[in-house]
């Protein structure tokens, strides 16, 4: 079940693309969800973007 603080969204993604999002998620033991949240994190993180009252994501295992 979604967490209530969390916005939903339907998102269109290749097949291949997923099916290398839920094999990394695997193996950094994450949910194919939070390996999406995790990788977008990282991506604004980048480019020096920090979404206000954002946590830090979890380093990898």
């Amino acid at each position: 079940m979604a967490s209530p603080d969390k916005k939903s969204f339907l998102l269109r993604v290749d097949p291949a693309l997923w099916a290398e999002i839920e094999r990394l998620a695997q193996a950094e033991l994450r949910s194919a969800n939070g390996q999406v949240e995790y990788l977008l994190r990282e991506a604004l993180e980048k480019r020096g973007i920090r979404p206000a009252g954002a946590r830090k994501p979890r380093g990898r295992p």
